[in-house]
C-alpha cells in the first residue's frame, strides 16, 4: 500500500501498518528519486538538465521487492531541492545571503557543490542566480529531510523490534561515467555495482558478501566501498553491534536506461527482474539469521 506525506515521502507498506507488525526484516529506501519539483525552488536551470541529479526509475527498480513484504521509503522531494542522503550540518556558505545559524561541517562534497543543498550539477552547472536564504535552507529540512530520515528511522524500528536484528539497503544510482563535479574522481568508468557500507563500519560482512556473490553469479561486474563507500543514511542507521546492518547500493544507470533522455531502455524489465531475484535470496537468508 501506498502512503504519502506531502512533499516528503512515499511509503510503501502493508495495508494495515503501522498496527500490524512488519513482515520482514529487510527494509528499502530510495532517497534521491522524488520528482516532485515544490514551487519554491526557483533554480536558474531547466527542467530537463535538473532532472540530471535525480536516481530516476530506482524506486520502480526495487519494486518487486514489495510482493515479497519489503517496506520501502522513496523520496518525493528532488536531490536537487535537498539531499536526504547528506548529513543535516553539510551546508555550503557560498549558498546563503546571511551566516548560517547552526553547526556546519564542510566536507569534500560540500566543496564539490555538493552539499545538503546543491549549488551545481555533475557537470559544474550552477543551479541558482541568487543566494538562499537561511529561513529557506530551515524550510527544506524541517518539510523534507527530517520527515524522510524519521520514516526510515521507523520502519527500521519495526523490523529490528519484530525479529532482533534488520538489514537495510540504501538505493542507488550512478553514471556510466562520474561526472566533473560528481566525485573526488572525475571520468571514473563506473562498474555495474558498487557496494558501500563503510568499510564495514555500518553493517556485518556477510551481508555486503552475499549481496556481491548472488550480483556476481548473474553476471555482473560488482566493486565493494570503492568508489562509494556509502553516506549519510547507511551511517545514521547502521550499527552492527547492534544487529543493524545498512547497506548502499548503486546501480549503473546505462543497465536500465538512456542517459540523456532518461527513458527506459530493453535492459530495464531483466534488471528490474534480477533485483527482485536479489530481494528473494535476501529475505531468505535473512530469515536463516533471525531463526
Amino acid at each position: 500500500m501506498l502512503k504519502t506525506q506531502p512533499l516528503s515521502y512515499r511509503l510503501y507498506a502493508p495495508a494495515d501498518y503501522p498496527a500490524a507488525p512488519v513482515s520482514s526484516p529487510l527494509v528499502l529506501d530510495s532517497p534521491h528519486s522524488g520528482t516532485t519539483y515544490p514551487p519554491d525552488f526557483a533554480p536558474a536551470i531547466d527542467f530537463g538538465a535538473l532532472r540530471t541529479a535525480e536516481d530516476t526509475w530506482v524506486d520502480d527498480l526495487w519494486s518487486g521487492a514489495l510482493e515479497l513484504g519489503v517496506p520501502m521509503v522513496a523520496a518525493a522531494f528532488p536531490r536537487a531541492y535537498i539531499d536526504a542522503n547528506r548529513a543535516a550540518d553539510e551546508i555550503d556558505a557560498l549558498l546563503l545571503d546571511a551566516p548560517w545559524d547552526g553547526p556546519v561541517n564542510e566536507t569534500g562534497k560540500v566543496k564539490l557543490g555538493k552539499g545538503l543543498i546543491w549549488r551545481m550539477l555533475d557537470d559544474g552547472t550552477p543551479l541558482y542566480d541568487r543566494k538562499l536564504s537561511v529561513a529557506e535552507v530551515h524550510h527544506r529540512i524541517d518539510a523534507c529531510w527530517k520527515p524522510y530520515h524519521q520514516a526510515v528511522s521507523q520502519l527500521l524500528d519495526a523490523a529490528h523490534q519484530r525479529f532482533g536484528k534488520v538489514w537495510h539497503i540504501n538505493c542507488h544510482s550512478m553514471p556510466s561515467v562520474a561526472g566533473a563535479y560528481a566525485t573526488d574522481k572525475p571520468g571514473l568508468v563506473h562498474p555495474d555495482f558498487v557496494l558501500g557500507d563503510r568499510d564495514g563500519s555500518t553493517s556485518a560482512p556477510a551481508f555486503r558478501e552475499f549481496v556481491a556473490a548472488w550480483l556476481r553469479a548473474k553476471g555482473y561486474n560488482v566493486t565493494e566501498n570503492d568508489p562509494y563507500k556509502g553516506v549519510e543514511l547507511v551511517r545514521a542507521f547502521g550499527n552492527p553491534a547492534a544487529g543493524r546492518h545498512s547497506l548502499q547500493i548503486e546501480v549503473n544507470r546505462k543497465l536500465y536506461m538512456d542517459e540523456v533522455t532518461l527513458r527506459p531502455h530493453e535492459g530495464y524489465a531483466r534488471l528490474q527482474a534480477d533485483l527482485r531475484g536479489l530481494s528473494e535470496a535476501l529475505v531468505a537468508w535473512m530469515r536463516g539469521q533471525v531463526a
